[in-house]
């Protein structure tokens, strides 16, 4: 089923939910001791995230090195099928601009469609240093992506093909309540996500933010700039001093003083409760405020997430 048909069909708020795959050579029952956790919650889709591949250099024994192209986490469209399959529960590939050619992304598509997911959430990718493939044309920017995925909605591949069967993918997008950083201005980022919905896309799903105010200032902007789609707050979990610091520096996200305050003072223990604390005072007001679902960003910390759920469930 389509997220938009999901989220259509839903009366109250639904909760989703976003996992990394492992890396290489790990094995994949950790994503699902982390699924175990969260099917009790009867979760309405997971999102699987996408990397592209990166640079390394390898010492030789004679002292000169070896440039090697490598994936860290591959597998995404696998665990997407397996997941699926395993727990009856619609997923959500990444699919990226940077590192891949839209021959692989178009390859990507058909198997997805062969497997029978319908979703994918179209995103640029990492702006750091990652292998490109030069040899082959690739989508520069998502809403590059999204004309791509739309095309083969359509029936066009990428080499004109004769009784060509359309795909049928939903397409979600990013957004970005405190602007991509790679934005000179929120206003310009809403623009360029408003070309993304005109593109295709369906729905929205936003960056992490901790202050609801811009989250709400985000949805309203979007409004006024005439983008109708269902705009999704993505929620992230603060329970280590650390990542006040590694989430604004990695992700350009503001912390509310309130909290950086009080975790700035606290024990290890009493950082993991006020973010906790925090944390549930956010979502309840947002799910208050009747948006259409809470995307956590769960990584690999189903715990914390399962304990914030669990009291969510009990309102």
């Amino acid at each position: 089923m389509k997220i938009v048909d999901i989220l259509d069909r839903s009366t109250e708020p639904l909760i989703s939910y976003e996992i990394i795959p492992p890396f290489r050579g790990r094995s994949a029952k950790q994503i699902y001791n982390i699924i175990d956790e969260l099917i009790e919650f009867k979760p309405p889709f997971i999102d699987v995230t996408s990397h592209s591949a990166e640079a390394k250099f390898l010492e030789r024994g004679d002292g000169s090195f070896t440039r090697k192209i490598q994936r860290k986490r591959p597998g995404t469209l696998g665990l997407c099928a397996a997941i699926k399959y395993r727990y009856n529960v619609e997923t959500v590939p990444h699919l990226l601009c940077r590192g891949f050619s839209k021959q692989e992304t178009e390859d990507a598509l058909i198997e997805l469609s062969y497997l029978g997911i319908d979703n994918v959430l179209a995103v640029t990718g990492d702006g750091s240093e990652k292998h490109s493939n030069t040899s082959r044309a690739a989508n520069r920017y998502a809403v590059d992506l999204v004309q791509q995925i739309q095309r083969m909605n359509k029936g066009h591949y990428e080499e004109m093909i004769m009784d060509s069967a359309p795909s049928n993918f939903c397409i979600g997008v990013g957004g970005y309540p405190e602007k991509h950083p790679e934005s000179p201005s929120l206003e310009q980022d809403i623009r360029y996500l408003k070309a993304k919905i005109d593109a295709g896309a369906g729905y929205i799903v936003t960056q992490m933010f901790f202050v609801n105010d811009d989250y709400f200032k985000f949805v309203e902007l979007c409004r006024s700039n005439g983008i109708s789609v269902p705009i999704i707050p993505g929620i992230k979990l603060l329970t280590r001093r650390s990542q006040l610091k590694s989430l604004a520096k990695h992700f350009s996200v503001t912390m509310p003083d309130e909290l950086v305050s009080a975790m700035e003072i606290g024990s290890d223990d009493d950082c993991r409760e006020i973010g906790l604390e925090y944390a549930l005072k956010q979502c309840d007001a947002l799910m208050g405020s009747n948006v259409p679902a809470l995307h956590f960003y769960v990584m690999q910390d189903v715990k914390h997430v399962k304990e914030i759920v669990s009291t969510l469930k009990k309102y």
